[in-house]
């Protein structure tokens, strides 16, 4: 009796059997990695500062002023633009808190990552089950998913606020699409389209999710582009990918009048930062011995690429010798070369590539970078990235072991080994097997000899896992020290005493917030600067004139670096703006500085802020620690024109004019930069420096 197929229904059922034996292992392993990455997550539970930072603009959209971070001010400061209006949607679903929807919210999707992009991989080995030989028993074990979840800052960032848990979502379910692409063929079903027209609409999200995203989704496009697609269906890969993005990337322009969110021009992306970036990636491998599970999984993959191919060559070895026809074989003419490279484009290998390419990019995009301030951070979605092939690893005991390990004789090798006639419960006996070959023998042998040492690896990364899950940096949440990078979460907690700060009001218990908000609602009818001192219970305070002039009004502007915290702790009609510029266009239009902190790198005199405020410039009014002259200078600096148009783009009324104006100025503007020094300003603009007012 034979399957439909025309293999014999016992090898069939068999079959069916392994495949049971790797799904159960797949499940169980992907039900204990997720369960304890959610028990780990949920135990070190927070929201950030600058998860905050996100939530402030959706207060501002839930009031009616628009996507800003300021009302009356048209300025991006998050940089993930899909997690600030995924969250604004789940809160206008649940109506709930906003702290408490952003928690959940990046708890799921960071949970829920681990599991889809397991299922990818296993995908991805799917057509490996029964190993070399395709008669073995294959445990699909979590590999790749154990070292992320045992990396302590992958579990702080599973929740935070901030987009870390979106990105790694996302990942995955593109890795997910990705692999099934691959696995069809090309087809040209109209399941089959529709499939590769929602894998390019997914590639197509990535600069919305995070812009840097962009090298993997961009790579993915590519891929999908140049395979075998007809030029319609290629069409609409481009315009289904490109519609959203797009579409956003124009009101981007229009409505903010920059082509990146500000934070990105904020941190600013030119020149190269080497040395602090091998600071960074020395600080995330070194306390959690980060390179022993790195090495393991690199050998782990030349593993599966060298049984890859060891089955490959067994599968397609030819049962008969050639004959030769006596024909000659026409030359490979290059319409036909270009169609192979096509089709190859459409395969597990060329999947695989792309993946880890775009991972180790993103490595190196970020070393260059600097790295961040925040120990780990945005190194973690490159690490899941780059894991993704190997998130589980199959391991694939030979079913005949017995019989391929036994020495026999030639006469043996050609014999017929007969198992004993067992009768299953269809009452169909399982059909006699016969003996392996000389060359399954071979690969039974050397597939033995892959199992032990995967298994091997995999005990390896598992006591790795425990045995470093709960390391911490050394002097974590005390001393930010000289690379500038910190354990931010440990930093919160131990400056505040809370184990798991959630919501803005947990945040009053930091340095100054409390002594903030009593100092707002002192200045909430006179309006006024409020700037930080060096005492953390007092703020100053630049006063706005007597008298104001024409059409202005009396505002209250806090200027202070932590602008999540403060930002959530301040009303709406309170002007929060910080030196970095995050949420502050002249801030963030200065040069990054040569030696500073990274991520921290851009800081703006107050001076500026008192003289774009409209505060009172002069002694005894103007808080004793700030430059008379500095602020006069920084009065004439803001006259510079081309500083004037930036205030317009996002400070006038929005209107079509206004956004064609945006429109055309947004590739300037990205690139605009202002010197931090009001005297240096003013003689790049080519003003008249002011006299002092305190002449020496």
């Amino acid at each position: 009796m034979q399957s439909i197929d025309g293999s014999p229904t016992g090898f069939r059922a068999l079959n069916t059997g392994r495949n049971k034996v790797a799904a159960v292992s797949f499940v169980v392993g992907a039900v204990v990695v997720s369960t304890f990455f959610a028990i780990g997550a949920w135990q070190r539970r927070w929201i950030a500062d600058d998860g905050l930072i996100v939530l402030r603009t959706l207060r501002n959209l839930f009031a009616g002023n628009g996507p800003v971070f300021n009302a009356g001010e048209r300025v991006e400061a998050n940089t993930s633009t899909a997690w600030t209006y995924l969250l604004w949607f789940w809160a206008w679903i649940t109506d709930g808190q906003l702290e408490y929807v952003a928690l959940w919210v990046a708890l799921v999707c960071s949970v829920a990552a681990i599991p889809i992009a397991m299922y990818g991989s296993a995908r991805l080995f799917g057509t490996r089950v029964g190993g070399l030989t395709g008669d073995g028993w294959t445990l699909l074990l979590p590999f790749g998913a154990v070292i992320y979840i045992a990396i302590p800052p992958a579990r702080d960032f599973a929740t935070s606020g901030l987009e870390n848990g979106l990105c790694i979502f996302w990942a995955a379910v593109l890795w997910c699409q990705l692999v099934a692409w691959a696995r069809r063929g090309p087809h040209t079903s109209r399941g089959s389209a529709v499939a590769t027209l929602v894998l390019a609409f997914t590639a197509g999200l990535a600069p919305l999710v995070r812009p840097e995203l962009a090298v993997l989704g961009g790579l993915v496009l590519l891929l999908v582009f140049f395979a075998p697609l007809g030029w319609k269906m290629r069409l609409g890969v481009v315009v289904v990918a490109g519609a959203l993005p797009v579409g956003y990337q124009i009101f981007r322009m229009g409505y903010y009048a920059l082509l990146v969110p500000n934070p990105a021009v904020a941190k600013d992306a030119s020149g190269a930062k080497w040395d602090q970036g091998f600071a960074y990636l020395t600080n995330l491998f070194g306390p959690y011995v980060l390179v022993l599970p790195v090495v393991l999984a690199a050998v782990a993959g030349a593993l599966l690429i060298v049984g890859g191919r060891m089955r490959a060559a067994g599968v397609n070895a030819p049962d008969t010798a050639p004959t030769d026809t006596g024909d000659a074989t026409p030359a490979p003419t290059w319409s036909s070369r270009l169609a192979g490279w096509s089709r190859r484009l459409q395969s597990s290998t060329s999947v695989v590539t792309v993946v880890v390419l775009a991972g180790l990019v993103l490595i190196v995009y970020w070393m260059r970078q600097g790295g961040d301030f925040m120990h780990g951070r945005v190194l973690l979605v490159p690490v899941f990235v780059t894991l993704l092939p190997l998130m589980v690893v199959p391991v694939t005991i030979p079913a005949h072991l017995g019989v391929v390990l036994r020495r026999r004789s030639s006469k043996e090798s050609d014999s017929v080994i007969t198992d004993p006639v067992d009768d299953d419960p269809a009452g169909d006996p399982e059909p006699a097997a016969a003996a392996p070959a000389p060359g399954d023998r071979r690969r039974a042998r050397a597939q033995l000899v892959g199992a032990v040492a995967m298994a091997g690896m995999w005990i390896t990364v598992v006591v790795w896992a425990v045995a470093t899950h709960a390391n911490v940096l050394p002097n974590a949440g005390i001393d930010i020290g000289r690379s500038g990078i910190v354990d931010e979460r440990r930093f919160y907690v131990t400056n505040m005493g809370n184990e798991n700060p959630v919501t803005a009001e947990d945040y009053l218990d930091y340095p100054r917030m409390g002594a903030m908000v009593e100092k707002i609602d002192e200045y909430r009818e006179d309006g006024g600067v409020i700037l930080p001192s060096f005492n953390y219970d007092e703020w100053y305070v630049a006063q706005l004139p007597a008298v104001m002039p024409k059409g202005a009004e009396r505002q209250v502007t806090v200027y202070f670096l932590n602008l999540g915290m403060t930002s959530m702790n301040a009303p709406l009609d309170v002007r929060v703006i910080d030196q970095m510029g995050l949420a502050y266009p002249l801030a963030a239009h200065t040069e990054r500085l040569e030696d500073g902190r990274i991520g921290h790198d851009k800081i703006l005199p107050s001076e500026w802020v008192v003289a774009e405020a409209g505060a009172f410039p002069r002694r005894p009014v103007l808080p004793g620690y700030l430059d008379e002259d500095l602020v006069r200078q920084a009065q004439v600096a803001l006259q510079c024109p081309e500083t004037k148009d930036r205030f317009a783009s996002f400070e006038a009324p929005w209107s079509f004019d206004r956004f064609k104006h945006n429109l055309r100025q947004a590739f300037t503007f990205n690139s605009y930069r202002i010197q931090r020094e009001p005297e240096y300003e003013i003689a790049r603009c080519g003003l008249e420096l002011p006299p002092p007012v305190n002449p020496r």
